[in-house]
């Protein structure tokens, strides 16, 4: 199948969307369809260099998230490539400016679309006017009118599918929770780790809990620091690791200083996502505050890896971690504390083997190839038998159904 992929954002930006979105093309790769991108330019990207099967339309920073790029044009040229390509489905993956071109594309080439619905916009409308100008009823209309007369939508998580059902969407829904390539995260690094170690100036048994994601106020690193002081009583050589980077590092650094815990926290940016297995290998544990992940990418990536957790509570949380071997969840800082100090003081304990294992097929990146493929068949059987029966009422059907007929 040629499979085209529209989005806003892609690699070298560093998100859980751009992970995503390159994890499931290499898995379709490997099973032998034809993936193409079609993206933003980005100022991390020569415009000489060649990237194979991704191609880059004009941009600009988009409005409040500027390391994230809108196209400002390159509709028809989309169109015309994606012609070349000949297309067999578009999947869009964000529902800003490359989300409308392939929905342009697939509606005039006559071939499905489906969509990940990836992010929970109620949760990020004070990054516009600080909340002031949009409303979740802005956020309703706004997605109704996108997923319009598609085909389909994978949502990461059954809370995407509730709030895409609240919002009246009555196509298609199936939940697809991204997957992850567990051979690159579950092979030991011992040589990078050392490596690492040294160079953050922490001891063989220095104990470490790591935070992973954009550094910005809905994902409460705030409140991880404000446990600090308490866990560094028991704990006095303990070190929190902040990978990321995002407006909120500043006033994160500010807090650590008021709180004195400055010399035990290490913010060290966004790191290449091809280089992040050593970090979750050095880790005792991931730790996250968050209560605005659709699904959480870098739960399953720490899991993959063979780091526990202790993350907020939630229905897709408490689900993941039903077990203390691979994590727990917490509802109030007090408890957060004691779950961390649990598995510090006890570091042999909690080592049964099974429920990892038991998910880690559910959360591999072939799982989620399968399933997405799946979906795509599906979506495109409904759309031809949707032609068939225009063509019984109307006698006419598109050329590219008639193909498959």
């Amino acid at each position: 199948m040629n499979i085209g992929m529209f989005t806003d954002t892609y690699f070298p930006q560093v998100s859980g969307v751009a992970t995503s979105i390159r994890t499931l093309k290499e898995d379709l790769e490997r099973k032998g369809h034809h993936v193409y991108i079609f993206t933003t330019t980005d100022p991390g990207v020569d415009p000489e260099e060649v990237e194979p099967n991704v191609f880059r339309f004009a941009s600009v920073p988009f409005i409040s998230f500027t390391d994230r790029r809108i196209a400002v044009r390159g509709v028809f040229h989309a169109l015309e490539v994606a012609k070349e390509l000949d297309l067999d489905l578009v999947h869009t993956q964000t529902e800003f400016s490359m989300g409308w071109i392939g929905k342009f594309v697939a509606k005039n080439l006559k071939i499905p679309c489906v969509h990940t619905y990836h992010t929970m916009y109620e949760d990020y409308l004070h990054y516009v006017m600080n909340g002031k100008l949009l409303r979740p009823y802005h956020v309703k209309q706004f997605i109704r009118g996108f997923v319009t007369h598609m085909d389909g939508v994978v949502a990461p998580s059954e809370r995407v599918t509730e709030t895409l059902r609240r919002y009246g969407i009555k196509i298609p829904i199936r939940v697809i929770p991204t997957g992850v390539d567990i051979r690159a995260l579950d092979q030991a690094h011992p040589q990078d780790v050392a490596q690492l170690r040294t160079a953050l100036n922490y001891s063989e048994d220095t104990p470490v809990l790591m935070s992973l994601s954009r550094v910005a106020p809905e994902k409460k690193i705030d409140q991880i620091l404000q446990t600090l002081p308490a866990l560094l009583a028991d704990f006095p050589d303990l070190r929190f690791l902040v990978v990321g980077d995002g407006p909120g590092r500043e006033d994160l650094e500010t807090l650590a200083a008021s709180l004195g815990v400055a010399s035990a926290v290490d913010f060290v940016g966004e790191i290449n996502h091809d280089q992040i297995a050593p970090y979750y290998q050095l880790a005792n544990l991931f730790v996250s505050a968050s209560d605005t992940e659709s699904q959480g990418l870098t739960y399953i990536e720490a899991m993959a890896a063979g780091l526990k957790c202790v993350v907020r509570s939630g229905e897709y949380t408490d689900d993941l971690f039903d077990s203390p071997d691979i994590g727990t969840t917490f509802r109030d800082l007090n408890e957060m504390k004691l779950q961390v100090s649990n598995y510090l003081c006890h570091p042999h304990a909690f080592l049964d083997p099974e429920p990892r294992q038991r998910k880690l097929y559910n959360i591999s990146a072939d799982h989620f190839g399968d399933q997405v493929m799946a979906f795509y068949q599906d979506a495109t059987d409904n759309y031809h038998l949707m032609n068939l029966n225009r063509l019984s009422v109307t006698g006419h059907v598109s050329e590219r159904s008639e193909e498959r007929l």
